[in-house]
């Protein structure tokens, strides 16, 4: 439980992240990425939802402890939403950087959008709750929970 003082108090189970620009670049696993998703998946169940553009996605996180969802509609923003709620939006945290995530952030629990390689949309930034400069402090976020403390409290 993460209780952020005239905020709201979280009780994440799942981290649903959005794959390319968010925790890789042209189709490759950022290497940030490949140290802390081990330390991550003691703690939460990890998700990575992905249209899959370069057909990478599988063997780069062959190994880790990570459940890939491949987009199958033409709407991935509504698919992205969609998955959020049956995760269940109130135990989901939410990262990622397009306009096909801004509705999957605006469902989660808490959702944070990265301004990595690729930057970060506009919507993106609007429906986050926060913004990170990039996917290692974003992910470093859950493993020092008091850090969304001290920037979410009112």
């Amino acid at each position: 439980m993460i209780i952020i003082p005239n905020y709201k108090s979280l009780s994440l189970e799942h981290i649903l992240l959005d794959y390319n620009g968010t925790i890789a670049t042209d189709g490759r696993l950022l290497e940030p990425v490949r140290r802390l998703l081990p330390e991550l998946a003691r703690d939460y169940t990890l998700h990575v939802i992905t249209a899959d553009t370069f057909g990478s996605v599988q063997k780069e996180l062959e190994g880790f402890d990570v459940q890939v969802t491949i987009l199958r509609t033409e709407n991935h923003t509504a698919e992205k939403a969609a998955f959020v709620e049956s995760l269940g939006a109130e135990r989901t945290a939410a990262i990622g950087n397009g306009n096909n995530d801004a509705l999957m952030l605006r469902t989660a629990a808490l959702s944070i959008a990265i301004l990595g390689d690729e930057g970060c949309s506009m919507q993106a930034m609007q429906e986050a709750d926060l913004l990170c400069k990039n996917i290692t402090d974003a992910l470093e976020l859950f493993l020092h929970p008091k850090r969304l403390v001290a920037t979410l409290r009112k």
